[in-house]
């Protein structure tokens, strides 16, 4: 029909120049570029947890019963062994399909079209990606040379249209956490406060406590790094309990499936072993950053799963595209500021041996 509008045409207009997010691919795809076995590769990308979950999931999940039953909309379960495990009430708990989901919902929640979030890059971009899908502005604040925020500069930032500011802590890419008296500043301020503790279990202090004492601060944490559950997308979020009585009803309603609910419940169980694995991931991180910085790198302090480092100027894209060729996969960011940098994954000790052989290859080439 003549001068019938295109699907396009229906879309929200500030969607219309929505850039992807700049996720992984999984091994097997990784694999068929470098044109060798998954066997033979490396994925050190996405920080994910070498060892895996607990041995307790794959029994939990065998034994779900009732998958033709839709899940408990209400998190019952869940949202109690969290609160025993976090000791918080568990009414200021909402559990997601991964924190990325929670991101999602406090900033549907809380952003009309032209209010702004305060993000301190370089971080984890789903803050910008999300303030960006529900019609919000970015106001960026450079973290400074070592990566820690600026806290007079946030602050300053903050004007009528300012309703949350963001912080990754450890944060990522780097890895540094943010000092706890920096944190207490921001709380200061009349806007909500989002710590994103994703990392917390491989160093640093978590505020999920100060959460009965400061109602504008909401701490996310998530299954997907200590509790190796990336691929089952476990996440949750702590906050002020009227904050997440409104999220549970924003949600969808059945948001977790049967077998990431069984696989949390699994790991909450099984805690002393991922601790235990947690010890192991940070020895060999700060192992792998001694390794680098003896091929002359520049690795940063992480009190994460993963250590980003500094290469010669101008080197960045061909060493991430040489370790690639070597079924070496890092992680590589495009933006202005970071070309020249490389985040690895922390894996075994024989991943670590392979990384630091890729990597001696790469810089002599």
């Amino acid at each position: 029909m003549p001068g019938k509008r295109r699907p396009l045409d229906f879309v929200r207009p500030h969607l219309l120049t929505l850039a992807p997010y700049e996720a992984v691919d999984p091994p097997e795809v990784l694999a068929k570029k470098a044109g060798m076995p998954v066997s033979k590769t490396a994925k050190l990308n996405g920080n994910e947890n070498p060892y895996g979950p607990s041995p307790h999931v794959a029994k939990m999940i065998a034994a779900v019963a009732g998958m033709h039953i839709y899940p408990d909309p209400a998190q019952v379960a869940m949202r109690a062994a969290l609160g025993a495990f976090l000791s918080v009430p568990k009414e200021q708990i909402v559990v997601g399909n991964g924190s990325d989901e929670i991101i999602d919902l406090v900033l549907r929640c809380v952003l009309e079209p032209g209010d702004s979030i305060i993000n301190c890059e370089p971080t984890f971009g789903m803050y910008a990606f999300t303030t960006h899908v529900c019609g919000g502005r970015t106001v960026d604040v450079e973290r400074d040379a070592a990566f820690a925020v600026d806290v007079d500069a946030v602050l300053s930032a903050i004007d009528d249209r300012t309703k949350l500011i963001a912080i990754a802590s450890p944060n990522n890419p780097s890895g540094n956490c943010t000092p706890l008296e920096d944190i207490e500043r921001l709380l200061t301020a009349d806007v909500l406060v989002l710590i994103d503790e994703a990392y917390i279990e491989f160093g640093g202090t978590s505020v999920v406590a100060w959460v009965a004492s400061h109602p504008n601060l909401i701490v996310l944490r998530t299954l997907s790094k200590w509790g190796g559950l990336a691929g089952l997308r476990v996440g949750y979020g702590v906050m002020d309990s009227e904050m997440a009585d409104l999220l549970m009803r924003a949600k969808p309603p059945y948001n977790v499936n049967q077998a990431s609910e069984a696989a949390m419940l699994a790991t909450l169980s099984d805690t002393a072993v991922l601790n235990s694995r947690a010890d192991l991931i940070v020895q060999e991180r700060d192992r792998m950053s001694t390794a680098l910085a003896r091929i002359g790198l520049e690795p940063f302090p992480s009190e994460a799963n993963f250590v980003l480092f500094r290469l010669p100027t101008g080197r960045g894209k061909s060493v991430y595209q040489s370790l690639a060729r070597q079924g070496v996969f890092v992680r590589y960011y495009s933006r202005a500021s970071m070309v020249d940098y490389l985040r690895i994954s922390v894996g075994t000790s024989d991943q670590t041996a392979q990384v630091i052989e890729a990597m001696t290859q790469s810089l002599a080439e």
